[in-house]
């Protein structure tokens, strides 16, 4: 018989819920699978972050094998944050296209399998776009940017002109009246001698006495209803870029309001599955015969429209309703690829859970500054209901597992609150470490952040999700210190000022300790890390400003954003769990010392049990 190995991936599921309802009988599904195999937690990476684990899952490496550290990278020639999972490369010329680079680096488990001839479908794997070139079929995951090249970027349309734009979207200011002419706002469009925005035109028709927009798309000459308090269907957006040259887009229409004046909401513009502008999937037509067979489905990495409610536009109903319309689109995904596969490595993750706990773990958390009790009364278990719909979705799995199937089902971390935010770039400014141009002070300013900075006097920076990087010579555009004696001192600084910080308002410690990348990393790629790395304490996070090189109004502040829960911090205190149909081998006892499985320990176990050699560029041993 065919051997096949299932891997579902249950993205972010913390391991001391997983249990507590193991307990209560709530995860009949997991239970069966524990109690015909195993259970246990399952080490992440450093840091625990959904690309740099996955990638370790699916490479065997630590980060230092693939070269995913973080979702935030810099560039040293301008101290800018940049996108760290994939790279826009400029065209050849002017008659070329554009070109996108996948950064993970490494060889994940799916080429190793082509190689020995096995197939593999692999659906929506962080870190896979553009597609790797697999003898099977690969849908691109996390990586995936919306039309515009951004990672989610939604827009927001209202009568109301005080309205302002907030981060991470687009603001359309509505004229008056009930017959509505405006745009939705599809790629920039370099083709022009001014490079602008490609736009659709858009007719809205206000149905006050039925409690709905009538929306009529010019590119493409539909027309759809959507009904107050309610998402529409995917909806095509085709934009012209020249006279030969168009694309096309989908998104999902939100109707915030009608009364006392019209308010929507238009979904960040995904590629277009059957004619993305970038290839998505492989085959490259894989994509568009999906869509034909299970109806559109977004392609964006980060799907969850989660920048929608933590700017206000969409309450929590609105946002758990996507976050259903995205869980049942891959739900569809799963079953109709699970009943055409019979051998070789099926993949699929459900990215949602993560998404979820990021944006309600506030409701569980009574010490959290956005704990609200009379939302808590009907929020509170959210997450624990979530956890039951995803164990449901492993009804048809565990339908087409046989006795020659390994069955895995694992998250890539756990989760836990986030109530304050350590502004890092703050501390290096204090502590002597960063100047400021004139003196000046540190204030919050996103954007600004690095045109701040005093190059001349800095000595480190912080950039990414707990990442901090020395301003040395010859790697920095204008790095002043000298790798050697100079360099370590700053090492020392940051290490022995950071470890064990307190905070002066709660008396708990925001920060456990500093380590250095050459204690964490190994391998091609290890030079590319940052060169000290935080290890937050539970409850705290890198600031939002000083993720992207900016500064916060203080060091210690709290984290007043509806994304409320986290798992960039130690990763000990962030296991994921491991569910497999079969026994583990005894890693996890006492004569082990205890050890649970690494999360880089899956792809040899993979390829082990499909008879395919394990390359000695993979660090985990198999757990079978």
């Amino acid at each position: 018989m065919r051997k096949k190995v299932i891997v579902i991936g249950l993205d972010g599921l913390e391991p001391s819920i997983v249990e507590s309802m193991l307990e209560r009988g709530e995860l009949p599904n997991l239970a069966r699978i524990r109690q015909s195999g195993s259970y246990s937690r399952i080490k992440t990476t450093y840091p625990a972050q959904t690309p740099v684990a996955w990638s370790s899952f699916a490479t065997g490496t630590n980060p230092g094998g693939h070269g995913i550290f973080d979702f935030i990278s810099r560039d040293p020639a301008t101290y800018l944050p940049d996108a760290a999972l994939s790279h826009f490369e400029r065209p050849r010329n002017i008659f070329a296209p554009p070109r996108v680079a996948n950064q993970r680096k490494g060889v994940p488990l799916w080429l190793e399998l082509t190689k020995a001839g096995i197939p593999s479908v692999v659906l929506r794997c962080p870190c896979t776009f553009p597609p790797d070139e697999v003898n099977g079929r690969m849908l691109s995951g996390v990586g995936v940017p919306d039309l515009r090249g951004a990672q989610n970027k939604s827009t927001f349309y209202t009568q109301d002109t005080n309205a302002s734009a907030q981060e991470s979207e687009q603001l359309v200011l509505l004229g008056p009246g009930t017959e509505l002419h405006t745009q939705v706002i599809g790629p920039r469009n370099a083709r022009q001698s001014a490079a602008g925005d490609a736009v659709c035109e858009i007719r809205v028709q206000v149905k006050k006495d039925l409690g709905m927009l009538s929306i009529e798309t010019g590119g493409m000459l539909e027309r759809i209803d959507v009904a107050e308090k309610s998402w529409s269907e995917w909806v095509r957006f085709k934009f012209k870029l020249s006279m030969l040259q168009s694309v096309t887009g989908i998104a999902r229409i939100y109707v915030k309001q009608i009364a006392p004046h019209v308010e929507f909401y238009v979904s960040a513009v995904n590629f277009d599955p059957a004619a993305p502008i970038f290839p998505i999937s492989t085959p490259a037509s894989y994509a568009k015969d999906l869509a034909a067979e299970i109806g559109l489905f977004s392609t964006l990495g980060m799907a969850e429209e989660h920048n929608g409610l933590n700017n206000g536009r969409l309450d929590e109903r609105a946002y758990l309703a996507q976050c259903e319309l995205v869980l049942e689109e891959r739900e569809r995904l799963m079953r109709f690829e699970l009943e055409r596969f019979t051998e070789g490595f099926f993949f699929l993750l459900y990215d949602t859970p993560d998404r979820v706990q990021h944006m309600l773990w506030r409701f569980r958390d009574p010490e959290h500054p956005g704990y609200d009790p009379d939302l808590a009364r009907d929020y509170s278990c959210l997450i624990e209901e979530h956890y039951a719909r995803c164990d449901k979705l492993l009804d048809p799995v565990l339908d087409k597992v046989d006795e020659n199937t390994l069955l895995i089902v694992l998250s890539d971390h756990g989760f836990n609150t986030f109530r304050r935010a350590f502004d890092t770039n703050i501390w290096l400014q204090q502590n002597g470490l960063l100047a400021l141009k004139n003196g000046g002070k540190p204030r919050e300013d996103m954007e600004e952040g690095p045109a701040a900075v005093d190059w001349s006097h800095t000595y480190a920076y912080a950039v990414g999700l707990g990442g901090i990087y020395l301003n040395l010579k010859g790697r920095e555009r204008e790095g002043i210190l000298e790798e050697g004696t100079e360099a370590e001192r700053v090492r020392w600084a940051i290490q022995s000022g950071l470890a064990g910080i307190p905070d002066t308002v709660t008396q708990r410690t925001a920060v456990r300790n500093v380590l250095r990348r050459e204690e964490l990393y190994s391998g091609p790629y290890a030079a590319n890390a940052p060169d000290l790395l935080v290890n937050f304490s539970p409850g705290y996070r890198v600031s939002w400003q000083s993720a992207v090189g900016g500064f916060a109004n203080a060091l210690i502040e709290d984290n007043t954003r509806r994304w409320s829960g986290d798992h960039i911090i130690d990763p000990d205190a962030v296991p994921g769990i491991l569910f497999m149909n079969k026994s583990l081998v005894s890693r996890n006892s006492a004569a082990n010392g205890g050890k649970i499985p690494s999360i880089v320990d899956l792809a040899p176990t993979i390829l082990n049990y499909l008879g395919v050699p394990v390359p000695q560029t993979m660090e985990g041993t198999s757990i079978l």
